[in-house]
């Protein structure tokens, strides 16, 4: 079973922390946002190949503070989605990148930083083909860029549907209305629907196995209480 969710995991032993040798002293606690721009650009250039070369997509690198420490955030991704062992194995050869990275060519962060890898969750925004045909058969949320034919400005509107199918060019949602095409360019970031009626069917096809299984086992004890009555009437004769 593959999991989409925030299958996030540490890669130091027990969550500790990795710390650098590097000099801390410029990494005070008002370090600017253009200084995590800036590591976060060393750091996707440090990543990205070996995610990829691991056959996985980098959705995204991200730095921030927690207290006097750094969190390294990276999103990867896949057809068929990301589950638990994926994400320990990109962690190992992420971790290896940057520490062979920080040997060759000094620290990356400085001071103590934690690393996180994880798979994108339900929250991420469809922005690239790819996300939008891993996210096939799901409902969401758009905003369209609608061309006027009066040749005025164009409009935006908000449209819900069913993802039918995506490729490089273009999606197909379902909506009330019918089967829509739009094209990428037309298209805001989307965002997926939570559906709970479906969370709902799932649960009630859980009771019905449950259901199913009791029965079962009521004819298993029936077949076993025969089973001793004819044993009684036996030692009777």
């Amino acid at each position: 079973m593959t999991q989409r969710g925030r299958a996030t995991r540490p890669t130091a032993p027990a969550g500790r922390s990795r710390r650098t040798d590097g000099d801390r002293g410029g990494d005070r606690a008002g370090a600017s946002r253009g200084d995590l721009a800036a590591r976060r650009t060393r750091l996707r250039d440090v990543i990205a190949p070996v995610v990829t070369a691991a056959g996985y997509d980098l959705e995204d690198v991200s730095v921030s503070r927690a207290g006097r420490r750094h969190v390294v955030r990276v999103i990867v991704d896949a057809d068929g989605g990301i589950n638990l062992d994926a994400v320990a194995d990109v962690s190992r050869v992420v971790s290896a990148a940057l520490d062979a990275a920080e040997e060759s060519g000094g620290d990356l962060v400085a001071g103590e930083y934690q690393l996180e890898v994880s798979s994108p969750g339900v929250d991420r925004p469809l922005t690239l083909p790819r996300h939008w045909r891993r996210n096939a058969g799901r409902l969401v949320k758009v905003t369209v860029r609608v061309e006027r034919p009066d040749a005025q400005s164009a409009v935006d509107r908000q449209v819900t549907g069913r993802v039918v199918a995506a490729d490089d060019e273009r999606v197909v949602l379902e909506t009330e209305s019918g089967q829509v095409e739009h094209r990428y360019a037309a298209l805001g970031p989307g965002r997926v629907q939570v559906e709970f009626h479906r969370l709902d069917e799932i649960d009630e096809a859980d009771e019905v196995d449950d259901d199913d299984d009791d029965e079962s086992d009521g004819d298993e004890h029936d077949a076993a209480d025969e089973d001793d009555d004819d044993d009684v009437e036996d030692e009777e004769r």
